[in-house]
């Protein structure tokens, strides 16, 4: 009896899990600040690799071999790097990317250029080794550009998060760049099957994890704004409780509907998604509206808007008197949005340095899931600003 053993026989080994090896916002601004320390130690292209990394999501082996050709333009002139996906052996892929990261890849070029002036282009690589590399082909190695970005990281000064804690750069390594990338995508609402497209993924398993991940951290985030809720006279909610039970989340979930400063319980408002108050979104006068920290900014600029709307009024003497007095907003109105604001601030205020560090944190992430609603703008939540000089 005989038999023959193929490599599709061979079952693939596990992949490592992408869940939470991104790299905090903090983390990845102060190793951008220290981007000149890694070229003056090593090379221009290991500070350039390691930007793009940073900028592209692409895996240290697809930017490590870039070719000199790599930046191209689609029919509407916007940037793109074309790529190969060595992991899945899909060639020419092309990614979408700022101008910004295409003027650092037309630097690397004329860079290129000018050290190998008579090869051919089509010859050369964009990121050439720098010694025994006569012809411009060989490309900066993998394992050499991980070498050298520890040596980088273990030398930097301590790398601290906001709340003050040291972040172990043992979780600082080429491939967290991806991870990064994905995630900020992924939080910032971008679509699984985008995402998926933009890792270049072959099926949603993958990227899904990165989903998870913004679950849980929004959870968490729920869990702490949600010990400084509010209700209408401003009187705390919650109190002392320092996180949800799962059955106080769910009905908090199915038993509330988002409203423009807070949230409704009133039940045939949310049966119909929040379109069916007959008060008109003067929540303040009613007790089944409560509202938490995240939504201060809100409140904050909806009473801007209450005091400018009331001094334009006044100065309107071509307007009948009963259409000024309701188109006005009510002092009682203007008093409890006050009140609100002030009895926020206040608990906010009690709190330690640490603790309210957490929650501006916490309610960071619960904003970037606040939509418009019913006429309000929709907030857009922008990818993180990581290096203000070059958008991720």
């Amino acid at each position: 009896m005989t038999f023959i053993l193929t490599t599709a026989d061979v079952p693939k080994p596990p992949t490592a899990s992408e869940e939470a090896q991104d790299l905090p916002p903090e983390v990845m601004r102060q190793l951008c600040a220290h981007l000149d320390v890694l070229e003056a130690h090593t090379c221009r292209e290991m500070r350039v690799a390691v930007e793009l990394l940073m900028d592209t999501g692409r895996r240290p082996d697809e930017i490590c071999r870039l070719a000199y050709d790599c930046l191209t333009r689609d029919r509407q002139g916007k940037p793109v790097l074309a790529y190969d996906n060595f992991k899945e052996q899909r060639i020419r892929r092309e990614l979408p990317i700022h101008e910004p990261t295409a003027a650092l890849i037309r630097a690397q070029q004329e860079r290129v250029r000018g050290r190998y002036p008579d090869r051919d282009l089509r010859k050369l690589v964009l990121l050439p080794a720098v010694v025994m590399n006569p012809c411009g082909d060989k490309s900066i190695g993998s394992n050499h550009l991980s070498n050298m970005h520890r040596e980088w990281v273990e030398g930097l000064p301590e790398i601290r998060l906001d709340d003050g804690t040291v972040f172990d750069t043992e979780k600082i390594f080429p491939y967290a760049y991806r991870h990064s990338f994905a995630q900020r995508h992924a939080d910032a609402g971008v679509g699984i099957d985008v995402l998926a497209g933009l890792l270049d993924h072959d099926s949603f398993e993958s990227t899904r994890a990165y989903y998870k991940v913004k679950e849980v951290r929004l959870r968490q985030a729920v869990d702490k704004v949600t010990t400084l809720q509010f209700d209408r006279h401003g009187r705390r909610i919650w109190g002392a409780v320092t996180s949800l039970l799962a059955a106080e989340r769910t009905r908090k979930a199915i038993g509330t509907v988002v409203v423009p400063f807070g949230t409704c319980s009133e039940p045939s408002n949310v049966a119909a998604g929040g379109g069916h108050c007959p008060l008109r979104f003067r929540c303040v006068g009613c007790d089944h509206f409560s509202t938490d920290v995240s939504y201060l900014p809100e409140l904050r600029a909806y009473l801007d808007d209450l005091l400018r709307n009331r001094e334009r009024l006044r100065s309107m003497p071509e307007a009948d008197a009963w259409a000024v007095a309701e188109a006005a907003p009510s002092d009682e109105e203007i008093n409890r949005i006050r009140r609100l604001i002030r009895r926020i601030t206040e608990e906010v205020d009690k709190l330690t340095d640490a603790e309210r560090q957490q929650i501006q944190q916490a309610a960071a992430t619960v904003r970037k899931t606040l939509q418009g609603f019913l006429g309000i703008p929709r907030i857009h939540q922008p990818l993180p600003d990581l290096r203000p000089e070059r958008p991720a």
